[in-house]
């Protein structure tokens, strides 16, 4: 929708950005899975171990609902819906592609009912491919040297044959948006070579800079110098009229508490000012989207889901500033019905009947996601 923006005496217009945030679809936990998964655990906490009264889980900070499994339906529908009701339209799902190694299957599974939620409830979605994985095949002996190229290339194709071909995924000047993550995988070489062999029109966006074969680039924190990195990639000629800025509220990992390694640096919280300042810098940039680093990676602390430490802050700033820049869909005239999901949830785990059908809250849900929030109020007492 148009966004008119008044300077002195000449008025433009700029459409507004998507916000999308950046999800991770990697947890394990029990009851649902067998094990605790190694994002709650790092193979140094153990989550069945009380602390404080909470399970002990590979994070500095704790999800308000508790650590949960990405492949829970209940809890996909209250993520989206709780994104929804504060301002966001989307999400950017972290994937690791098809293959059947380490934990990418599962990956992969959890990825396509968190995208199958998205369109149920109406929220956009788009991918991040993670193609260190090609790497990873490579050093396991699961691909030879040779085929790296046309290991993505077959990934984007099928990427084409079905995501790219729903009604909810994101697209730009008529193409589907596809992130790739580092630079750990595919060179700039390899990358033009496979979006050529690929035969499907992209819009491509490269992490920081942008390659060769890239609409543009996308930024990400860098904890060692948050702030003036953001301004360099604004700066930089190369973003050019393409680039998707980030924004996102800390970065405090547990990767030396957990053993993993030396961490990548701290940046504080600030009480939440450095998030909506980057939050409305990104949204008044004339951008096509802005990213929010993260949703819910509780190991780098960068979430703005609701946790027990920061509430529902950081979905309020959102919801604040989408308002003040007169982007707010006008659904939500009140922060409270942030709440409405989670109890929704609650009442979700509740049910005696477990995951079979449930009329009445799925009703709620529906209610919800197109904006009757009055209504799901009154059924939800």
């Amino acid at each position: 929708t148009p966004n008119p923006n008044t300077k002195g005496n000449t008025t433009t217009t700029t459409k507004t950005p998507l916000l999308l945030a950046h999800y991770m679809p990697w947890y394990e936990a029990k009851p649902i899975a067998p094990r605790w998964g190694w994002h709650w655990t790092m193979n140094h906490f153990d989550p069945d171990r009380q602390v404080d009264g909470k399970p002990q889980i590979a994070s500095h900070y704790f999800p308000l609902i508790g650590p949960y499994d990405s492949s829970d339906q209940h809890l996909l529908e209250y993520h989206f819906l709780t994104m929804k009701l504060a301002g966001i339209d989307g999400v950017i799902v972290d994937w690791y592609g098809l293959t059947d190694f380490r934990d990418y299957a599962t990956l992969h599974r959890n990825t396509t009912r968190a995208l199958q939620q998205a369109e149920r409830l109406k929220m956009k979605f788009a991918i991040c491919y993670e193609d260190q994985t090609i790497t990873a095949l490579a050093e396991a002996n699961r691909l030879a040297p040779t085929d790296r190229v046309g290991h993505a290339a077959d990934e984007i194709r099928w990427l084409g044959k079905y995501w790219f071909n729903s009604p909810s995924y994101v697209r730009l000047d008529g193409k589907p948006l596809l992130l790739s993550f580092g630079h750990a995988g595919l060179t700039d070489d390899e990358w033009s070579r496979c979006l050529e062999q690929a035969e499907t029109p992209v819009a491509y966006f490269s992490e920081h800079r942008r390659r060769a074969a890239a609409v543009g680039p996308f930024d990400w924190p860098i904890p060692k110098e948050p702030l003036r990195a953001v301004d360099r990639f604004y700066a930089n000629p190369q973003t050019g009229s393409r680039f998707i800025p980030v924004a996102f509220p800390r970065f405090v990992d547990i990767y030396a508490e957990a053993k993993v390694g030396p961490g990548y640096g701290h940046f504080d919280d600030d009480g939440g000012k450095t998030f909506r300042e980057l939050l409305k810098r990104g949204l008044t940039a004339n951008v096509p989207a802005v990213q929010i680093a993260t949703w819910n990676d509780w190991g780098e602390g960068t979430m703005i889901e609701p946790s027990v430490e920061f509430g529902y802050r950081d979905l309020e700033t959102i919801w604040q500033v989408r308002r003040e820049l007169g982007q707010a869909s006008g659904a939500v005239t009140d922060a409270q019905a942030f709440r409405l999901p989670y109890k929704l949830l609650q009442l979700r785990r509740a049910d005696s009947n477990g995951n079979t059908a449930n009329p009445r809250l799925d009703r709620i849900a529906n209610l919800l996601a197109t904006g009757q929030n009055s209504e799901a109020i009154e059924a939800l007492k």
